[in-house]
């Protein structure tokens, strides 16, 4: 079957006439004639020889991909329903705009004024047709500002219970986490949710928003989230949501059923725990800070035992028994009550820190040294202990490091000052005694200590979403352009229902035996094009897909679909 292939060479498309056959039941190119660009093609035609009068190639494939998955919950329909309809409105409705914008997030993230010139480059009307000339960003502003609070909220419940039940979680185990967007919002403009905070990129002079995440172990599946004021700390935010958070995972696993919630030592606080107490139903695995529990750290190595983990059991296949992760368990009293505690150590990232360590103390060494040159040479600004102290200890906290690692001493010589400094062997040692260890507390007594702490290791689950959610190209949050309150509230739900949906497709691609991302799924899914072709003579343009490669014929498989003869096709059974 003959087709029209586009090849990018040079960041400019060169098209091909391929013909392709089954060889040995896969499709193979048999036979290709080299047609060259668009220009040369055009003047080919109007020269005659029968070759089409125009060619159009479309985005085709994660489009596609994008709108078959999210069929299945019909957004725009949720939303219309939640959200009433402006007087005498007709055409692109508020919950179309939730629509289109969701599928840039799943596919190629851009702004809103860029997103009328990316859809015309699609096959968005063979897939899912609108006027593109309403994707405004005018329009997107005009219709998010109706959307109030109360619905916005609405809306994302409705969503993520049609999204637990396509994909129902078999797992009575949650992770639960916090991080923060940054915005360029002006300072003297009005908003509740952008304030400025602790960013966790390092630009805290930036107004941020806050957002919470609960997803379930299993299926990583966003369950709950939460945006909040970017100067609030993690902890009050979890006592903030908690009822929510009970409320979202009963209705995950069940009224009856015993769950355990997982965080980080950001939340652990005592009103936390206690909320937590309060509820038979649930227990907690959290994380606690090493700079709390000396008595833990400087545990003799030697009572520790590795952990039954998948990358263990790599590593000792590799011969690399030295490399793996392993525990210790005992019980302590936390919070008011005797709790199960375990101690991990993993060397491999001891190693790490050791490394960066060591760069650190050379450069606070060869700090020192010149603040003994200039102390030492009566430099102006250098003849006050208490500036030259505070300038150590600054130097310290820019490092990260305590300021008891060396001894600096400052002494009266006669009208001058002396300085002298010497490493403390004995601090040093202690600190790195704590490289690669972590302390894990919960109110678990029944679980082996490999469940522990491979339910705490999980919280990579709910990290991967948002480091996803920071991706530039898929989802990207982050930077939050918008600047009301009710849009920023909009834009982070058509976020997280990009990530729900893209985490859905990678689901169902696991399931049919693909182990991709659904971001390796979206961008091989990206290069598969639509070609319209109009022939001499007739009005109507013909429509023929791009021959898939192997990878794009898996991935349509995955989804019970196939392309012959240029043809979307479903497979029979």
């Amino acid at each position: 079957m003959a087709h029209i292939h586009k090849k990018m060479k040079k960041g400019r498309p060169y098209y091909y006439i391929r013909e392709t056959a089954r060889v040995d039941g896969k499709p193979r190119v048999v036979n290709q004639v080299y047609l060259g660009s668009l220009e040369k093609i055009m003047r080919m035609a109007t020269e005659g020889g029968g070759l089409p009068d125009k060619i159009q190639v479309q985005e085709f494939g994660a489009l596609w991909l994008a709108n078959l998955v999210e069929q299945e919950i019909g957004i725009a329909g949720l939303v219309n329903n939640i959200v009433a309809p402006e007087k005498d409105e007709t055409g692109t409705s508020v919950g179309d705009y939730f629509l289109y914008a969701i599928y840039n997030r799943m596919i190629d993230a851009c702004s809103k004024r860029a997103m009328p010139g990316w859809y015309k480059n699609t096959a968005i009307q063979s897939i899912r047709p609108v006027k593109v000339e309403n994707l405004t960003s005018q329009q997107f502003w005009r219709k998010w500002d109706t959307v109030s609070e109360k619905q916005i909220q609405h809306i994302a419940r409705e969503f993520l219970g049609r999204v637990a039940e396509l994909e129902q979680s078999s797992s009575d185990c949650f992770m639960f986490d916090t991080t923060n967007y940054y915005t360029f919002m002006s300072g003297n403009t009005e908003s509740e949710l952008a304030q400025r905070g602790k960013n966790k990129e390092g630009r805290h002079w930036l107004r941020q928003i806050g957002v919470a995440l609960l997803v379930s172990r299993d299926k990583r599946i966003p369950l709950y989230y939460k945006e909040y004021e970017g100067n609030r700390h993690d902890s009050k935010v979890f006592l903030q949501v908690i009822q929510d958070l009970f409320a979202a995972m009963k209705a995950e696993a069940g009224d009856t059923a015993r769950m355990t919630v997982v965080f980080d030592k950001g939340m652990n606080a005592e009103d936390n725990i206690a909320a937590l107490d309060a509820q038979e139903q649930i227990s907690f695995i959290t994380t606690y800070s090493t700079y709390y529990s000396e008595d833990l750290i400087h545990v003799s190595l030697d009572r520790f035992t590795p952990v039954a983990t998948e990358k263990n059991a790599r590593l000792i296949k590799k011969h690399r028994d030295d490399d793996q992760l392993v525990a210790w368990r005992t019980e302590g009293e936390y919070w008011g009550k005797l709790r199960t505690v375990v101690v991990t150590y993993n060397p491999l990232t001891a190693t790490k820190q050791r490394y960066n360590f060591e760069k650190k103390l050379l450069r606070l060494q060869d700090q020192l040294f010149d603040f003994q040159t200039k102390v030492n040479g009566q430099a102006v600004q250098w003849r006050k202990k208490s500036i030259i102290i505070k300038r150590y200890k600054d130097l310290c906290a820019e490092l990260h490091i305590p300021s008891d690692l060396y001894t600096v001493e400052v002494t009266d010589h006669g009208n001058t000052l002396r300085m002298n400094f010497r490493k403390n062997h004995y601090r040093i040692g202690r600190y790195i005694d704590r490289f690669g260890k972590n302390i894990i507390i919960t109110d678990i007594k029944d679980w082996t200590t490999d469940e522990i702490v491979k339910a705490s290791l999980d919280r990579w689950t709910v990290e991967d979403g948002f480091r996803q959610s920071k991706d530039a190209d898929l989802v990207a949050m982050m930077p939050i352009r918008h600047w009301t309150d009710s849009k920023i509230r909009c834009h982070i739900f058509t976020c997280v229902a990009a990530l729900a949906l893209l985490r859905i497709i990678e689901i169902r691609l696991r399931r049919a035996g693909l182990t991709i991302t659904a971001k390796s799924a979206m961008r091989q899914m990206h290069h598969l094009h639509s070609c319209l072709t109009w022939l001499p003579g007739k009005r109507k343009a013909v429509r023929m897909l791009e021959e898939p490669d192997d990878t794009q014929v898996d991935i349509l498989r995955a989804f019970g679909w196939k392309i012959v003869g240029g043809v979307l096709q479903k497979i029979n059974g």
